[in-house]
C-alpha cells in the first residue's frame, strides 16, 4: 500500500519525524518498505501565468509564449505542448534552474536550464509537465495548475512536493490497515496522539426514489447500501487536490465519478461501486452466478462464470462481479447522467481467490478478501453522494440499505497471567486494559481477566494470542527485557547408532550425485503413473494448476530433473533428493510434529542416466545400469546388509527392478525406470533411479571388535548346474547355513545353457571361505563340510557340473 505523509497527518499528526513515524510503524507490525520524497530535489521552478502564445514562424509543432514569473518582466519561452494557451498557470523553469536527470540517466548530473535559441527564437526557460518534474512517468502535455496558484511562488512549495510517500507491505491479517484512516487509527493507538473522526457529511434528499435490490445469497452479502443520484454532469473535471492525492497514492486520474470512488476507497478503506443507472434493467439481485453466464468486465476481459462466483444482476444479465471488479455494460461514461451507487459488505470467504483464477487482481478484492467493516457502508455512500454532488452536482435519492447477515464476533479472553508468560515480561491489568481503550476495543474486566469484543473494522482478532500481540505491539517491542539466557546451553549429542541427513548427502555427493530440491506439491499425473497413487493430498489452492497434490515419491521429482538437464544437452545426469513424501492414513495421529490423518515421511532418492563415468581414457564408456546403483545403494546402506528382491513398482521396469530390505521389511526400491513411461516422458534411454527410506539409512549398528583369526583360511570352488529360477540369494543362503566352517561365500561366474533361444539351465560357481578359530581344518575335515554343502544345494535342485 502506498500514501502521502501529509493525508495521514491530516486524521492523526504525532510529534515524530518521517523516520520515526516509520520506525514506529514497522515496529508494530506495519512494515515500511520505503520511504520517498514525491518528486526529486529540483530549484529554480516557480509558478508562471502564460500571457500570450502565438505561432512559430519556423516550426509548425513550436509556439512562442509571454509568460509571467512574478518578480522579473515576462519571459519569451518557445514551448512545444499541444495544452499551452493564454490564461493557464505551468510550472516554468527559469534560465539558471536545476531539474532532476532523467529516469533512464539516473547517475548523471542535474539538468540545467540555460539560455536557448530554437529555430531561431530566443527561449528563457522551460514550461514544464509532470514528467519533467519525476510526478509522472509519461505526461502528454504541461502540468496545469489551479487558478488560484501565486505567480512566482516556488512549486515545489505550492505543490509539496517534499510531501513523503510511504510504501507498506501489509501481511493478509492487517486489511483494518488498508486504508489511511486505518493506518491513523493506528498510530493514534500507537503514540496517544489525538485522532480526528471521518467527515460523515449530513445530506438532504432530493429524490423519493429507490432502485429495488434483492439479496438472494446473505453467504455472499452481509449488508447492502445503494442510493440513486439524477441529473449529473459526469464530464466535470476532477479537482486538482483529489487527483494529486490519487497520484500519490499510486492511483491515476480516470473521470470525476471513478476518481470520487477511488478517493473514498483508499480514505475509508471501504470499495464502492457506480452504475450508469440508464443501463441498468428493473432491479438489482445479488446472487451467485449460474452456470454459463459470461461478463464483459470493465478492463474488456470476457469471464465464464461459475456458481462459486458471487454477481450483482438486473433482470436481463450479469451487471458486475461481486466485490471484484464492475462490468462493462453498466460502467459509467461521460454521457452518464444518473447513476446508482452501491457500497457493500461482501464475505471474506466468498472473495477470496477469486480474481486469481482469472489472472488479475483488484484493490477491491484485495480489501474484501481480507476484511471489510460492514458498519462502514453507510458513511462511504454519504462520502460518495457528498463529493459528487460537490463535483457533478445532481439530485440525491434515500439510502437504501439491506443487512440479511452481520458478522456476529463473540468476545475473547484475554488473562493477564497468560500475557505476561507469553511475552515474556511482566504485565498489570491496569497496562492490558489501557492498550484495549487505546485500540478503541470494548471490553469488559474482571480480576486478571479481560473479555474483549472485537470492533467490526478487526476480523483478525480471534483467539487469545492475536490480543497477546495486540498488548506487546502498542506496548512496544522495544519495551521486552533483553535478559540472557537462564539455562546452560548444552550440544545435543547424536547416538553413535544414527546416522545424520547431512552425512547421507555427502556419502552421495562422494558417489557423484548433485543434490537437487523440488517442490513438494507435483503434477497429479506423476502420482498416477509414477507412484501408482490414486488419492493423493489435494492442495485446496495450488500456485499453479498442475501442481495440484502433495508428492507420495520423489521419482516424479527427479525424472522432471532429468529432462530438464536433457533439454539443455547435458548427456550424463547424477542426481538425488533429500526430502518429505505425504500419504493419506486415517491413523496418523496429531501432534506437535504431525498432523492428523496425514503420513509424513522423509526419503532419500537418486537417478542416474548416461555414462557410468565422465570420459576419460582409462577405461572404456559405457551406460549405467541396475547394479551400478544396486552398488551405490549398498555403499550407503553399510555396514548393514540389505536384501535384494525381484518385485514390481509402477515407476519400474518389471524385469530390471528390485525391492531393498532390510531384517525382513521393505524400505525401498532399486531399479530402471518402466519403458511405458521412457516413452511418456520422451526419454532417449531409460535412467536407474532408487528411492529409500531416510530412517532406514540413518540407522547403523554400532562397531563390534572381533578376533583375527588364529587358523589359516581354506578356499574351494564348487559348480553347480541349477534351474534357471533359482536365485543369487537363495543359493547363497544355504551355501552359508549348510555348515559351521563357512565363513563366506561368493558367487564369481555364471553361465546360461541356451537352446532355440530358450535358457535350459544355469550354471553357477561359487568360491567358499572355510575356516574355524579353535580346529586346524584337515582335508577330511574339509571333504566333509563339502559334502554337506553339496547335500544341502542338492535340496535346490543343484547337481554337481560335469
Amino acid at each position: 500500500m502506498q500514501f502521502p505523509e501529509s493525508w495521514l497527518r491530516e486524521f492523526c499528526n504525532p510529534p515524530l519525524t518521517t523516520a520515526e513515524l516509520a520506525d514506529l510503524l514497522t515496529m508494530s507490525g506495519l512494515e515500511v518498505e520505503g520511504v520517498r520524497p514525491l518528486a526529486p530535489p529540483c530549484k529554480g521552478v516557480v509558478v508562471a501565468e502564460v500571457l500570450s502564445v502565438s505561432a512559430h514562424p519556423n516550426a509548425d509543432k513550436l509556439r512562442v509564449c509571454w509568460v509571467n514569473v512574478g518578480a522579473s518582466a515576462p519571459l519569451q519561452i518557445v514551448c512545444g505542448a499541444s495544452n499551452v494557451r493564454a490564461g493557464i498557470k505551468v510550472p516554468c523553469a527559469q534560465v539558471g534552474a536545476e531539474l532532476a536527470p532523467p529516469a533512464n540517466k539516473p547517475n548523471a548530473g542535474p539538468l540545467q536550464i540555460r539560455l536557448g535559441e530554437l529555430r531561431g527564437i530566443e527561449s528563457h526557460g522551460m514550461l514544464c509537465s509532470a514528467s519533467e518534474l519525476h510526478l509522472l512517468d509519461e505526461a502528454n502535455g504541461l502540468l496545469i495548475l489551479d487558478e488560484d496558484a501565486v505567480v512566482g511562488a516556488d512549486v515545489r512549495q505550492h505543490l509539496n512536493l517534499d510531501d513523503m510517500i510511504f510504501s507498506l507491505k501489509l501481511t493478509p491479517n492487517l486489511g483494518h490497515a488498508l486504508s489511511v484512516f486505518g493506518l491513523a487509527r493506528e498510530v493514534a493507538a500507537l503514540t496517544g496522539s489525538p485522532l480526528k473522526a471521518l467527515s460523515i457529511p449530513q445530506l438532504g434528499v432530493d429524490l423519493e426514489e429507490i432502485l429495488p435490490v434483492n439479496i438472494e445469497a446473505p453467504n455472499l452479502c452481509g449488508r447492502f447500501s445503494g442510493r440513486i443520484i439524477r441529473g449529473l454532469n459526469s464530464k466535470a473535471p476532477t479537482p486538482r487536490w483529489m487527483v494529486d492525492r490519487l497520484l500519490r497514492c499510486g492511483q491515476r486520474s480516470i473521470s470525476a465519478l471513478v476518481d470520487i470512488s477511488n478517493y473514498v476507497m483508499f480514505e475509508t478503506g471501504q470499495p464502492s461501486h457506480i452504475f450508469d443507472l440508464d443501463k441498468i434493467q428493473g432491479g438489482l439481485t445479488v446472487r451467485w452466478a449460474r452456470p454459463g453466464e459470461n461478463l464483459k468486465l470493465l478492463n474488456g476481459q470476457t469471464v465464464a462464470l461459475d456458481p462459486a462466483i458471487g454477481v450483482i444482476a438486473d433482470q436481463q444479465a450479469v451487471e458486475s462481479m461481486a466485490g471484484i471488479m464492475g462490468g462493462g455494460a453498466t460502467a459509467v461514461s461521460d454521457d452518464t447522467c444518473n447513476v446508482y451507487i452501491e457500497s457493500a459488505f461482501w464475505w471474506p470467504d466468498a472473495i477470496a481467490g477469486r480474481s486469481r483464477r482469472f489472472n488479475f487482481s483488484t484493490d477491491a478484492a484485495h480489501r474484501f478478501e481480507r476484511g471489510v467493516d460492514p458498519e462502514q457502508t453507510l458513511v462511504c455512500v454519504e462520502q460518495l453522494t457528498y463529493w459528487v454532488q460537490q463535483v457533478c452536482g445532481g439530485q440525491a435519492g434515500p439510502i437504501s440499505d439491506q443487512c440479511p447477515r452481520l458478522p456476529v464476533r463473540p468476545a475473547v479472553r484475554l488473562r493477564v497471567a497468560r500475557a505476561s508468560k507469553v511475552i515474556g515480561m511482566p504485565l498489570s491489568q491496569a497496562q492490558c486494559s489501557g492498550v484495549m481503550q487505546r485500540l478503541g476495543f470494548s471490553f469488559t474486566e474482571s480480576l486478571g481477566e479481560l473479555h474483549v469484543c472485537p470492533p467490526s473494522w478487526r476480523f483478525d482478532l480471534q483467539i487469545e494470542e492475536d490480543l497477546i500481540e495486540e498488548v506487546i505491539r502498542v506496548i512496544g517491542y522495544s519495551q521486552l527485557p533483553s535478559d540472557p539466557p537462564r539455562a546452560p546451553v548444552v550440544a545435543r549429542v547424536r547416538s553413535e547408532s544414527t546416522h545424520s541427513l547431512h552425512g547421507l548427502r555427502h556419502q552421495l555427493a562422494h558417489r557423484d550425485y548433485s543434490e537437487t530440491i523440488n517442490f513438494s506439491f507435483v503434477e497429479k499425473r506423476w502420482e498416477s503413473e509414477l507412484a501408482g497413487n490414486d488419492e493423493p493430498v489435494r492442495l485446496l489452492n495450488p500456485i499453479a494448476a498442475p501442481l495440484s497434490v502433495m508428492r507420495s515419491s520423489l521419482m516424479g521429482g527427479l525424472v522432471a530433473v532429468l529432462r530438464h538437464n536433457l533439454s539443455r544437452k547435458l548427456s550424463r545426469v547424477r542426481v538425488f533428493e533429500v526430502g518429505r513424501v505425504f500419504h493419506l492414513d486415517v491413523t496418523a495421529p496429531d501432534g506437535p510434529f504431525s498432523v492428523a490423518g496425514l503420513r509424513q515421511t522423509m526419503q532419500v532418492g537418486g537417478l542416474a542416466y548416461g555414462a557410468l563415468a565422465p570420459t576419460q581414457w582409462g577405461h572404456k564408456e559405457r551406460m549405467v545400469d541396475f547394479y551400478d546403483v544396486k552398488g551405490d545403494v549398498e555403499a550407503l546402506l553399510q555396514p548393514r546388509v540389505a536384501k535384494f528382491k525381484a518385485a514390481l513398482h509402477p515407476a519400474l521396469h518389471p524385469g530390471r527392478s528390485a525391492s531393498i530390505e532390510l531384517d525382513g521389511e521393505v524400505v525401498g526400491f532399486v531399479g530402471e525406470l518402466h519403458p511405458r513411461w521412457r516413452q511418456a516422458y520422451d526419454l532417449p534411454a531409460a535412467p536407474v533411479l532408487f528411492e529409500i527410506s531416510a530412517a532406514a539409512l540413518m540407522m547403523r549398528k554400532l562397531p563390534v571388535c572381533e578376533a583375527i583369526m588364529r587358523q589359516q583360511p581354506v578356499w574351494r570352488d564348487l559348480a553347480l548346474m541349477a534351474s534357471v529360477k533359482l536365485t543369487h540369494d537363495s543359493l547363497i543362503h544355504v551355501v552359508r547355513q549348510a555348515h559351521p566352517f563357512v565363513r563366506s561365500a561368493v558367487l564369481f561366474d555364471i553361465y546360461h545353457q541356451v537352446q532355440d533361444c530358450v535358457p535350459l539351465q544355469q550354471s553357477m560357481a561359487v568360491r567358499i571361505e572355510l575356516n574355524d578359530d579353535d580346529i586346524v581344518l584337515t582335508e577330511n575335515l574339509i571333504g566333509e563340510a563339502m559334502d554337506q554343502i553339496v547335500s544341502a544345494v542338492a535340496q535346490l535342485g543343484c547337481t554337481l557340473r560335469g
